[in-house]
């Protein structure tokens, strides 16, 4: 299956998701699924420890690409303090998945921080 092409898109769907993260960087977050393109517009992990900084890693994982199967990652072992907020990626530099592509992410401190993903769904259907 084919990811739409952006100029014939029929639909544009705004999407947000959240997750608590564990402690695998590998951990699936959002998938593409077949037949869409997902236009990422913002990933904003917050740290909900009061007391203790965690780490997070997230990951942009390519399922067709070149060198695929393969993980590149957005944001590598950062540190978010205690009760505070961290922008991995800001809507003046989206990036997009297609049919297959995820958002991976993970803690150094299972239960600590929290991701949330602001996203469009593309379709031609």
């Amino acid at each position: 299956m084919a990811a739409p092409n952006v100029v014939n898109v029929t639909s544009i769907y705004g999407k947000t998701m959240g997750a608590a993260l564990g402690t695998s960087a590998n951990t699936q977050i959002l998938l593409c699924p077949s037949d869409k393109i997902l236009k990422i517009n913002s990933i904003i992990v917050s740290n909900v420890d009061g007391v203790n900084s965690a780490s997070v890693t997230v990951k942009f994982y390519d399922s067709a690409g070149t060198n695929a199967p393969a993980s590149w990652h957005i944001a590598k072992a950062v540190s978010v303090p205690a009760t505070s907020t961290l922008i991995v990626l800001g809507k003046d530099a989206p990036i997009y998945l297609e049919e297959g592509d995820e958002i991976r992410a993970g803690a150094d401190n299972a239960s600590d921080l929290e991701i949330i993903i602001s996203y469009e769904e593309l379709d031609d259907a």
